[in-house]
Order: structure tokens, then sequence, then C-alpha cells
């Protein structure tokens, strides 16, 4: 029986990402993925929650344990291996049919489109304000001389 870890490259490969962008689009650090593939540390259950919120259609049942297919509308596989990967006759694939959606199909312009566009979405734009405050006054001017003596001048209103 596959180890979780061959299960996630699974994923990995069927979407044609390296583990820096696989763990970029699923939102944890490249170093713990590297982890998990080197066996340094087991995946945790935060990796899991974070795999299966990019790939809703993920079978978690599959991806924990190697029951059933890949995906939960696939039927139900005996080997524990997906038919298809959830991969179109195209190479790409929606998560409406299904599959993992491909961001790097088609050119490789699109696929980093797509992703900086999904990056950019969170981001807030800055707000800069003026607020205006009333013009400052001179009350009082002090010059200090060498022998340790001052003078204050102050202004006539």
């Amino acid at each position: 029986m596959t180890e979780m870890k061959d299960r996630i490259r699974l994923i990995m490969e069927a979407q044609h990402m390296s583990q820096q962008t696989f763990a970029n689009f699923i939102g944890i650090n490249a170093a713990s993925l590297s982890s998990i593939f080197n066996n340094r540390t087991k995946p945790t259950l935060n990796t899991v929650e974070a795999i299966k919120s990019k790939i809703p259609n993920l079978n978690t049942d599959w991806l924990m344990f190697g029951h059933g297919s890949m995906f939960v509308n696939e039927g139900n596989a005996t080997d524990g291996q997906p038919d298809d990967l959830g991969v179109g006759h195209a190479g790409t694939s929606s998560p409406a049919d299904g599959g993992v959606p491909d961001l790097f199909s088609g050119s490789v312009e699109s696929g980093v489109q797509h992703a900086t566009q999904h990056r950019h979405d969170n981001i807030a734009a800055p707000e800069v304000r003026y607020v205006e405050r009333p013009q400052r006054q001179i009350t009082e001017i002090r010059v200090y001389f060498d022998d340790l003596t001052f003078e204050s001048f102050v202004p006539k209103k």
C-alpha cells in the first residue's frame, strides 16, 4: 500500500507542478512539503486540510488511508488508484468536470497570470489619509552659549 506522501505526490504530479509550486498552491511552506517527501516528517491534518481546501472534490479517505478513488465522483476504484487522475482529454480539467484545476495547461503565461491574479485578490489597497492640523506657532526661542548661559526670546503677540 502506498503512503500518504506518495498520494500527495500523485496529486502534485497530476497537475504537473513542482514541489515549490504545489506548496505555494496549497499554502504551505515548501520546506514542510520537502520534509514530508524525504520522510523527515509525516503529513499533518493541517496539510490534509490545505490540500482539501484547494481541491474540494478530492477524496479525503483516499488521501489519508488509500481507500477508494482519488476524487469523490470517480466511483469506487478497487485498487485505490484514480482512473484518469481527474485530468480531461486535452490534459486540462476544471473543478466542474471532477478534476483538479490545471493551472499550467496551455501557455505558461496564462497559468502564471491565474496564479498571480489569485494571489493579488487578498491584498488590501493601502489607504492614505491626509489629516489637516492647525499651523504651529513659535512660543519661545532659546539660545545657549558656551559659558552655560542662555537667552530666551518670546515673540510679541
